[in-house]
C-alpha cells in the first residue's frame, strides 16, 4: 500500500511524546511479513478520550493495537504509550482481543473470569487461609463488577450469559487492575444492536469515571457514534484522526483514498459511505 501523508486532528502532526498524551505516534509506519500495512502515521490523545478505529477490512486496524502494545515493531517514526516505549508500560493496559462466545457448556463463574484479569498469570493453588492480597483482589472484582453493571448475572456460569452480558464481564476483567490505556478489539461483534448500544455506553462512562483512555478498533460506528471523542479512519496504507464531524466527510475520506467518496445519511440517521470501483466491494458503511 502506498502511504499517505497524516495529521493528528487533521491539523499538523504531533510529535511522540507530547505533553499528557496517553498515546502518541508520530508519522510510524509497521509491517507485517515484510509488508508495509500502514505507514506515516501521527495520532495523540489522552487520558479519558474514547478512540475508534475505523476503516475497510485488511487495512491494520488490529495491527495498530499490536504495535501500541509492542507485540509488533515500529519500522518508522515514533511511538509512547503512557510515556515510555510500546511494551514497557503493559502492566497499565487494559487488553480485551477479538473473541468468540462462550461455549453454553463452559461452567467457569463470571466472577472467576474477572478474577483471572487480577492473577491469572500466577501459578500455584491459592493459601486456603485469607491472606491482605485476596481480599484485595476479592474486593476489586466486587468493584468492577458493579462498575460494568453486571453483579446480578457474575455467579452465574459464564457459558450462560448472553452475548453481551459476556462482554461486560470481560471489559471487567481488561479494568480489575485499574489501566490507564484499555484496548478493545471489536467488542461490539456479534451482538444485538441493543447489546452494541448497552456496551458503547458503558465504555463510554468507564472513561468518564475511570478516567481511562480507549482505544476500541470497531466495525460500525453507528452504534458508538454518538459516544466518541476521536475516530482514527485507516485506509489506503495511511490515517487521518479527528472528530467524527472532521473524518466522516466526503472531503476528507476522499482525499483519504484518492478517489471520490460520498458519505450519506439514510432515515435513520446512520451513515453510509459510497465509493467508486477501487473501494473495497465491503466497504458500504463508514461502520466497515
Amino acid at each position: 500500500m502506498t502511504g499517505r501523508p497524516v495529521m493528528s486532528a487533521l491539523g499538523a502532526a504531533a510529535p511522540a511524546g507530547s505533553g499528557g498524551a496517553v498515546v502518541s505516534l508520530h508519522r510510524a509506519a509497521v509491517a507485517v511479513g515484510g509488508r508495509r500495512v500502514w505507514s506515516e502515521v501521527s495520532l495523540r490523545f489522552s487520558a479519558g478520550e474514547f478512540v475508534a478505529v475505523l476503516g475497510p477490512n485488511g487495512v491494520g486496524k488490529s495491527t495498530l493495537l499490536k504495535a501500541v502494545l509492542g507485540l509488533l515493531p515500529i519500522v518508522e517514526g515514533g511511538v509512547e504509550v503512557l510515556g515510555a516505549r510500546p511494551g514497557e508500560r503493559n502492566s497499565a493496559v487494559g487488553y480485551l482481543p477479538q473473541r468468540r462466545a462462550f461455549d453454553p457448556g463452559v461452567r467457569v463463574r463470571g466472577t472467576d473470569i474477572v478474577r483471572l484479569g487480577w492473577d491469572g498469570h500466577r501459578w500455584g493453588v491459592p493459601l486456603p487461609w485469607p491472606t491482605a492480597r485476596s481480599r484485595a483482589a476479592r474486593e476489586r472484582v466486587r468493584e468492577v463488577i458493579a462498575l460494568v453493571g453486571a453483579e446480578r448475572y457474575a455467579d452465574r456460569p459464564i457459558g450462560q450469559c448472553s452475548g453481551g452480558e459476556q462482554q461486560r464481564l470481560l471489559i471487567a476483567q481488561a479494568l480489575v487492575r485499574r489501566p490507564e490505556l484499555l484496548l478493545l478489539d471489536e467488542p461490539l461483534d456479534s451482538l444485538d444492536v441493543t447489546s452494541q448500544a448497552s456496551i458503547s455506553a458503558l465504555i463510554q462512562s468507564v472513561c468518564r469515571s475511570e478516567g481511562v483512555a480507549v482505544l476500541m478498533v470497531a466495525h460500525d460506528v453507528n452504534p458508538i457514534l454518538s459516544y466518541l471523542d476521536q475516530v482514527v479512519y485507516l485506509a489506503h496504507g495511511g490515517a487521518v484522526m479527528g472528530t467524527p464531524e472532521q473524518v466522516i466527510t466526503a472531503e476528507t475520506l476522499t482525499m483519504l483514498y484518492g478517489t471520490p467518496i460520498d458519505v450519506l445519511t439514510d432515515r435513520a440517521g446512520r451513515l453510509v459511505v459510497v465509493g467508486q470501483h477501487d473501494v473495497p466491494p465491503d466497504h458500504r458503511r463508514a461502520s466497515v
